[in-house]
């Protein structure tokens, strides 16, 4: 809709998973750098929690786009099943068929597949997204699955994703004997102030065809204080904000635009309404890195990166303090037609389309003249044509091959000229 009128090659804020996009914030790079320790690692289960809309699938993507051609991967999405029905969805993502199979032969299915890829050099992954959804019952079947092993290593690595009461529902004590597998554990914390701003010019420089926009640091501290840091909601935010913009022709992206887009937004229910007025922001301070929780005897693994420690009590999964959301005291907006901003914007579109339109048929007008201008040159002149002039246009009229033309009685170049001239100030 607005790429053209903004030099851009695609919208800079969608809302699918793009691993082009992903900003390396402090946060997100470090919950990069312990997913590939406890790959390396092979010693069990990987636990990433974040709220919604924090990164999650985004960062899964990244991951998953960087592994070698020796990792076999099994991806579960729709996590609200049963512990049979899981155990079945991992069956068919390897490749398997479960139909009319007992328990104990998907099992032993399963156990060969695992050591077939194991013998032909190959690590078996397993990715569950929205694993806060899996039962109890499921989730210990996963824990059944990963005692299958060899003497040195595992035989499948499970990496599990989830909204952060994942964490409380691993907390449980129906699930110690899993809490106990968990080798490396990371929650994602909203962006910081600082970050968000950086966040946002950075995806505004990744989509930009020449010299990229800028939201300025007024209109980030808003998009901040609104989405409290939440990756999502601050896409929401701008994408909302570039529509606005190209709807009103403009590209200054100033506090008081972001004001009528949050107002519009929470108008139609994008955006909940904020609770109350809340104190101005302030540059937070980066919080501490998390420390992933060890087994209590794990097995011999590469040497952990630096940004990697043992902590004190294995069976815990440690939390990470989550970065307070700063706010702004926003005068009220002013009051937004959401009914003229559309029609607004389709008048827009549809001056847009006459002007190509227009443009189009004077380029086919040129090109047909120019054609006829060459053979007339090339060519010794016709005498069964008849050229006539009236009302100042030209028409000419071949009898022997039924052609017809007709053209005002400007030259050719200078009309060419001018099409020029105007297709270069439209």
């Amino acid at each position: 809709m607005y790429e053209r009128f903004y030099d851009l090659r695609e919208r800079p804020f969608a809302l699918s998973p793009d691993p082009e996009y992903l900003y390396p914030s402090r946060v997100h790079q470090e919950a990069l750098d312990y997913l590939r320790y406890g790959l390396e690692s092979q010693a069990g289960f990987i636990v990433i929690t974040g709220e919604i809309g924090s990164g999650k699938t985004t960062l899964l993507q990244t991951l998953l786009r960087n592994l070698d051609t020796h990792t076999t991967v099994g991806r579960i999405v729709n996590t609200m099943l049963e512990p049979r029905e899981l155990l079945e969805t991992i069956a068919i993502d390897f490749g398997l068929d479960p139909t009319g199979k007992s328990k104990a032969l998907l099992l032993r299915d399963l156990s060969q597949y695992l050591v077939d890829q194991r013998v032909a050099g190959r690590m078996v992954l397993l990715v569950i997204d929205e694993a806060q959804n899996l039962s109890l019952g499921a989730l210990e079947e996963l824990r059944m699955l990963s005692n299958l092993e060899t003497e040195k290593s595992k035989l499948l690595q499970i990496v599990m994703v989830g909204q952060p009461n994942l964490r409380d529902k691993l907390g449980s004590a129906e699930l110690e004997q899993l809490r106990q597998r968990i080798t490396v554990s990371y929650h994602l914390p909203p962006l910081d102030i600082d970050e968000t701003a950086n966040y946002v010019n950075h995806r505004l420089r990744r989509a930009a065809l020449g010299v990229p926009l800028e939201f300025p640091r007024e209109a980030t501290d808003l998009i901040h204080a609104r989405s409290r840091g939440v990756p999502r909601i601050i896409n929401v935010i701008c994408d909302a904000t570039l529509v606005f913009g190209y709807a009103e022709e403009r590209r200054i992206f100033d506090a008081p635009l972001i004001q009528e887009v949050l107002a519009e937004l929470e108008t139609t229910g994008v955006l909940p309404s904020p609770g109350g007025t809340t104190a101005s922001p302030q540059p937070q301070a980066p919080a501490p890195a998390p420390a992933p929780a060890f087994a209590t005897a794990p097995a011999p693994t590469p040497a952990a990166p630096p940004s990697i420690a043992a902590a004190a009590a294995p069976a815990a999964i440690p939390s990470r303090a989550s970065v307070g959301a700063a706010a702004v005291a926003v005068a009220p907006p002013p009051t937004v037609n959401p009914r003229a901003t559309s029609i607004a914007l389709e008048e827009r579109e549809a001056r847009i389309r006459q002007r190509e339109l227009e443009l189009a048929e004077q380029r086919r007008v040129l090109a047909e003249e120019y054609r006829l201008l060459r053979a007339q040159r090339q060519s010794p002149p016709d005498p069964s044509q008849v050229v006539t002039a009236e009302n100042g246009r030209v028409r000419l009229h071949s009898p022997a091959s039924g052609m017809r033309f007709e053209a005002p009685r400007e030259g050719f170049w200078t009309r060419l000229k001018r099409f020029m001239l105007g297709v270069s100030t439209s």
